[in-house]
């Protein structure tokens, strides 16, 4: 079995799900259609609004799978002995492409090259796109590359861009794949350094704006502040946790277990999805009291199951226990910080989206062992295979050649209905994946 199946799955479901987010009409829909603090019909953003929708767990989820691919990428080298200086030459060298992957994808929009954008952005927008193909796709050769990267750094150079202005997800990306990378080489012997780190950070954050003091001065230093600040490594609360993750997938698989056990852990697969159900409707509608005790009760039930049954797969168990504990500690944190929120983001809100992301690969996992919904897991684990082709091919291809061949009209004539809004996004959404699926079909992988 392909275990790294069920990672690729979440990876998948949550780039789709950010595509589809950003997609689908604004102003006509339900409120949990949107982010919980840019509520309809205006979107104005409003930190204290507290509460998350669907669309809020879309980016912790990406977030936990990038964590979680850290040590299925490291562990083989770590095994090998190879040098700490080479490990870390190549994660810095992948930090750089995050940046300029975020600073060249924002500025090649044909929205951020010009007010009103024509024919001409337009086809620097689909140039940029084919640049990006060559940069970033292994098949290519290292002339092709250099020579691709010449001219992206050429356009930049030509647009004189500001570097203030980049991608804010891709350059968060940057940093967690940073120091994520670095956290987890450090301490892949001693686990529970790495999560001695974490209060660590949290102090330093708590204590960070004290003027005048040394942890203030950690808190604001940065020497590119437009490629990192501290702010960003708030995120290695939903990182580290990823981590886990990824060691225990590659924990070995036992025998086969019983019908009567098989019965069970597709039980709690369907107990995994209640439970993100429940979480993401009652916390919306901040009933707070009944998400705790439902939450708490299904969570319960669920270790006591799988505590009198066999287990195919030792990460089963691992990230059941995970998961729920940190769904419980980040409810128990919602009574904090003004209740859970994305922006500004919340304790509550890592430990909460943390603990469904163990619950929801759970899921997928014990679904893809006892072939349940495969062609739904091997939908999402192939787009997941390819998220940068995914993340950009919207902006960078496929609006500029709905906009050339009239195409968006069509799209924009279905933004008056809610059902045809949402329509809308499930249409632009299929088109992206059917892109990204093209290059993965090919294995035309975008890697940094």
């Amino acid at each position: 079995m392909n275990r790294s199946n069920s990672l690729d799955a979440l990876r998948g479901f949550a780039i789709l799900a950010m595509v589809l987010s950003s997609s689908i009409a604004f102003g006509i829909l339900p409120a949990w259609m949107y982010h919980a603090q840019t509520p309809p019909p205006w979107h104005k953003f409003n930190p204290g609004l507290p509460g998350i929708t669907w669309v809020d767990l879309v980016f912790p989820f990406f977030l936990f799978s990038m964590g979680a691919a850290i040590p299925l990428a490291l562990q083989r080298k770590l095994k090998e002995g190879e040098r700490a200086y080479k490990v870390l030459v190549q994660v810095l060298q992948r930090y750089v492409l995050l940046v300029f992957f975020a600073l060249f994808t924002l500025h090649a929009r044909p929205g951020m090259q010009s007010a009103t954008p024509g024919l001409p952005e337009y086809g620097l927008s689909i140039g940029a796109f084919a640049l990006l193909c060559f940069i970033f796709t292994r098949q290519a050769s290292n002339i092709l590359k250099f020579a691709a990267l010449a001219l992206a750094v050429a356009f930049l150079w030509w647009k004189r861009i500001d570097v203030y202005k980049s991608d804010i997800i891709i350059i968060v990306l940057a940093n967690m794949a940073l120091f994520g990378a670095v956290i987890w080489w450090l301490t892949a012997k001693h686990p529970l350094i790495r999560i001695g780190i974490l209060p660590f950070v949290a102090a330093i954050f708590w204590a960070g704006e004290t003027p005048g003091s040394w942890v203030g001065e950690i808190y604001n230093w940065s020497p590119l502040p437009w490629a990192y600040k501290f702010y960003y490594l708030k995120y290695l609360f939903i990182i580290i946790p990823g981590t886990f993750a990824g060691e225990w997938l590659q924990l070995p698989v036992n025998a086969a277990t019983t019908g009567t056990d098989k019965r069970i852990w597709k039980l709690l697969a369907a107990g995994t999805l209640l439970l993100v159900v429940i979480n993401v409707v009652l916390l919306f509608n901040r009933m707070t009291l009944l998400n705790l005790l439902l939450s708490g009760g299904i969570g319960i039930a669920m270790l006591v199951l799988a505590g009198k049954i066999r287990v195919a797969v030792p990460a089963w168990k691992h990230y059941l226990q995970a998961g729920i504990y940190l769904l419980w500690l980040g409810l128990f944190f919602d009574c904090t910080q003004g209740g859970i929120r994305k922006d500004p983001s919340t304790y509550s809100y890592y430990f909460v989206t943390a603990g469904l992301a163990f619950l929801v690969i759970l899921g997928f996992c014990v679904l893809e062992y006892y072939h349940q919904a495969t062609r739904i897991i091997r939908y999402l684990a192939a787009n997941g295979r390819n998220p940068m082709v995914a993340y950009v091919a919207g902006n960078l291809l496929l609006i500029p050649l709905l906009k050339i061949t009239g195409g968006m009209q069509l799209l924009s004539a279905m933004e008056g209905n809610v059902w045809l809004g949402v329509l809308r996004g499930l249409l632009f959404t299929g088109i992206v994946s059917l892109i990204t699926l093209f290059f993965v079909n090919r294995k035309w992988y975008w890697k940094t």
